[in-house]
């Protein structure tokens, strides 16, 4: 189980940071700190359409393997500790 748990550990904090890493990619929608760090002014090389329909794809699914592995994990301490 010790195997187990430190793979979860691992996922989530790799997960995690992929998933800060997603969400700060994404283009600014105007207004609040996107514009106080530069987000505001607008380029169309930013991204396209599609680069966005992409990234929000990646950005829900490491979403959602973070979430199973969060609960995985607190099911594991939970359940077999």
């Amino acid at each position: 189980m010790i195997v187990v748990r430190i793979i979860l550990v691992v996922l989530i904090v790799i997960t995690g940071l992929l998933l800060i890493g997603a969400v700060l990619m994404h283009k600014g929608k105007g207004g609040g700190l996107s514009d106080m760090f530069g987000g505001g002014i607008t380029s169309s090389a930013g991204s396209s359409g599609v680069a966005e329909k992409n990234l929000n794809r990646i950005t829900t699914g490491l979403l959602v393997v973070w979430s199973v592995s969060i609960v995985a994990y607190g099911v594991l301490i939970r359940f077999w500790s």
